[in-house]
């Protein structure tokens, strides 16, 4: 089927970041951080200080170059280690062979529609783009400690947790959104009614954290409890919307984190406690995790606009027709104004769906939101480039590139 994606070019200019920036801080280059609730208020020209890092990029790099404009390793396929690899993938799932095989262990069910409602979602369809950079990532900070190349078993254990508690809030997320639809099939709600599934991602939750007890590390239990916590947040955050334009950018940052990025950052910090003494290093995963998962998500917002729906696996447009306004939608309702009433009745009157993302798509914010996504990555290449060259770091540096010019 021929593709009916919007004809932009992901791959759009920009200029590197500025060097060693202080995270969060609102002078520097890079991205800001995702400010918290109690920020939100104060922060009355948020939204313009997104705007011009993201506006004030010159056509003068291209995509093609971003790995040569950093301090960064180069994304081919020979590292300043002198190892080669093809895919950063293929290196990942030499350590997760059996991946879902062991998760499907980890839910010992002994009732048939139960556990057939809970190994769902587990059919090796998925991208495990989460146990992925967590299994690189440990084997990452294992180089860079003690030049180990091994994977330790609790560390892959964390690739498994990542992947379940990220499947169990697909499930809950599924039954919050009515959706219909999930990786080209039918949501656990749809087939067996929206209390078995609640029910089905309480059940994979509480796997993961039998799993994560199992590991016998408080610190690292204490880390991905957060991730639990996160994630109830972000959901709560979403179901809320901010008046204040200038408020509303900080919020939905809030959100993305706390809803996508904090298990990716978190996992990718609790393989470095178990692999790295150095606190340091820690922050360094944690860091990397954070920005490839807020851009992995700021794509993931401009797909809903840009992609087909066989080529998602789910309906484009979700977000709108579920009244939330993601960056694009944030971006074009500053050349739109109108779009500021819509946004704050959640595009609830007929016809609005369909007006803002007309607007959406004549305005410039699928390309500001690229952009924003770009200077993501830019920092979580700037932060694993502080690792040791191996092939693991250098296929970290890939990742953030494949996120940037995904598809699905």
């Amino acid at each position: 089927m021929a593709s009916c994606r919007w004809p932009w070019r992901r791959c759009s200019s920009w200029r590197p970041a500025a060097r060693n920036p202080r995270p969060g801080s609102p002078s520097r280059a890079g991205p800001p951080g995702p400010p918290s609730a109690a920020d939100a208020g104060t922060q009355m020209s948020y939204f313009n200080l997104v705007k011009s890092l993201t506006s004030a990029f010159p056509n003068r790099y291209s995509m093609s170059r971003f790995h040569h404009t950093t301090s960064a390793a180069c994304c081919c396929s020979k590292t300043r280690s002198g190892e080669k690899y093809t895919d950063p993938f293929k290196l990942g799932w030499r350590d997760l062979n059996g991946l879902y095989e062991d998760i499907r262990k980890e839910l010992l069910i002994s009732t048939a529609e139960l556990k057939e409602m809970s190994e769902y979602y587990f059919d090796g369809k998925g991208k495990a783009f989460r146990p992925i950079i967590v299994v690189l990532m440990a084997r990452a900070c294992n180089i860079h400690h003690n030049n180990s190349r091994d994977v330790q078993a609790s560390q892959r254990s964390i690739a498994l947790i990542a992947e379940m508690i990220h499947t169990a809030s697909l499930v809950h997320d599924d039954v919050i959104d009515d959706a219909s639809s999930r990786r080209g099939k039918h949501t656990v709600n749809k087939i067996w009614g929206e209390k078995k599934a609640v029910l089905a991602g309480d059940l994979i939750l509480s796997a993961a954290s039998i799993a994560l007890a199992r590991i016998g590390n408080t610190a690292v239990i204490s880390i991905l409890t957060q991730v639990i916590e996160d994630l109830v947040r972000g959901e709560f955050l979403q179901l809320g919307s901010k008046e204040n334009e200038n408020e509303r950018f900080a919020h939905y940052l809030e959100k993305t984190f706390k809803k996508t990025a904090s298990l990716i950052a978190n996992s990718c910090k609790a393989v470095s406690v178990l692999g790295c003494p150095d606190p340091v290093v820690h922050e360094i995963a944690y860091q990397y995790g954070k920005n490839v998962g807020i851009a992995f998500q700021l794509i993931d917002d401009v797909l809903d606009f840009t992609s087909c729906s066989d080529e998602m696996g789910k309906p484009t447009s979700a977000d709108l027709k579920l009244g939330l306004a993601t960056g694009p939608v944030l971006f074009a309702c500053q050349q739109f104004p109108e779009m500021n009433a819509m946004i704050m009745r959640r595009f609830s009157v007929p016809g609005d769906v369909d007006r803002a993302r007309q607007y959406v798509l004549q305005s410039d914010g699928v390309q500001q939101t690229t952009y924003l996504a770009q200077r993501y990555c830019h920092e979580a290449v700037r932060e694993i480039s502080k690792l040791r060259p191996s092939p693991e770091r250098d296929a970290l540096i890939q990742l953030s590139e494949i996120v940037l010019t995904r598809d699905k």
